[in-house]
Formats: structure tokens, C-alpha cells, sequence
């Protein structure tokens, strides 16, 4: 007695890559939405190929290597540096600051002294020198 076979044809769908392209654009969409809202601290930089001189006063701050700082060559605790600061700047918000830090110092002491102007709303200029 000859046996019959079933020969239909059952469409199947292979799912097996489809798992690594789901996960691989889950990578992608975490990282890029890391990088697409950063926190940054808005600050004007000079320019090194020019040199602008501008007729306006400057405060200038001052941060050594052993973290000891200055406003206009006077020496002033971190503690105090923001009451210093608003009283030397007084009503006039539009005086630029320019920032002295050396090269070598850990990025968190930039941040701590550039957070004063963001929280003051002053313009912070970050002194650089040539090569």
C-alpha cells in the first residue's frame, strides 16, 4: 500500500538575523541619544591666529598650580571668589572675564570656577597662549 505524502508548501519567515538588527539598532539609538544632549557650559574661546585687543576692562582670574587663586593679582579664597567677583563687576554684566588656568589641572577645577559666570550670567573668556 503506497503511503502519501503531504506536500504542501509552508511559507516561513527566517527571524533568526532579525534579533542582531534589532539589537544592533538599539545600540546605535542609545549612544547617538547620549551624545545628541551633552551638558555644556557655553563660553567664549579666543582665537589664536589673530590677536583681538578690545579698549573695554577685563577682570582677570588667576588659578595657579598648587590651586591658589587670584583676582587681578590679588589672592582670594574659592570660598569667596564669587562675592569677589560681583563686587568688582558691580552693575555692569557686560564686562568680559577672562580665565587663567594652567594646562596640567584637573578639568574639574575649570568647571568649578566657570560654573560662577553660568550661574552669574557673565561672559568667561579662557585665556590661552601661543604655541
Amino acid at each position: 500500500m503506497p503511503i502519501k505524502r503531504n506536500k504542501r508548501f509552508h511559507a516561513e519567515v527566517a527571524t533568526s538575523s532579525l534579533s542582531d538588527i534589532m539589537f544592533f539598532l538599539l545600540l546605535f539609538f542609545l549612544i547617538i541619544s547620549t551624545l545628541a544632549n551633552p551638558n555644556v557650559i557655553k563660553m567664549t574661546l579666543p582665537k589664536s591666529k589673530n590677536n583681538d585687543k578690545t579698549n573695554k576692562q577685563v577682570i582677570t582670574i588667576s588659578v595657579t598650580e598648587d590651586k591658589k587663586f587670584y583676582i587681578d593679582k590679588e589672592p582670594i579664597a574659592f570660598e569667596d571668589l564669587e562675592v569677589a567677583l560681583m563686587s568688582k563687576i558691580g552693575t555692569t554684566k557686560e564686562q568680559a572675564v577672562i580665565v587663567r588656568i594652567p594646562f596640567n589641572l584637573q578639568v574639574q577645577d575649570l568647571v568649578d570656577v566657570l560654573q560662577i559666570g553660568v550661574k552669574n550670567n557673565l561672559k568667561f573668556v579662557l585665556a590661552t597662549s601661543t604655541k
